[in-house]
């Protein structure tokens, strides 16, 4: 059940972070991310994050992983909770959302160049653990 969960709200972020980066906090849109954003928060909180270092990754990369892996849901979460919040009617004097969304797709590419390093450099299958089992083939 939470690997399931948590790839479909992986990529559900994904999609309609792209979406909101793109066209700003569109209604429709705005409550999906909202839903699978602290979906996935949620999740991660209940039955635990579904990552972890691997064998091969060592030394500083290691004991950073869960911290980073922590940060990402943590912004996540922020972001999808002021989304909420926005969408709610209320405002705050932070950055304006779509620049919160920006924020997260860059530090969402890092994580995801990272992790194609991980899967390629270190052959350590880490992109097995987010892909739907129908597309390992190709990986």
């Amino acid at each position: 059940m939470r690997r399931k969960a948590t790839i479909a709200l992986h990529w559900a972020n994904f999609v309609l972070l792209i979406l909101l980066v793109a066209g700003g906090p569109i209604p429709v849109v705005a409550w999906a991310f909202v839903l699978t954003g602290l979906g996935m928060c949620g999740v991660a909180m209940i039955k635990g994050l579904m990552n972890g270092p691997g064998p091969k990754l060592e030394g500083a990369l290691r004991r950073a992983h869960p911290w980073l892996s922590r940060g990402m849901y943590a912004a996540l979460g922020l972001v999808a909770a002021l989304t909420a919040w926005y969408m709610l009617g209320g405002r705050w004097g932070g950055p304006a959302l779509v620049d919160l969304y920006f924020y997260l797709i860059a530090a969402s590419s890092l994580h995801a160049i990272f992790h194609l390093w991980r899967h390629t450099a270190l052959g350590d299958g880490a992109l097995r653990r987010i892909t739907p089992t129908a597309l390992h083939s190709i990986l």
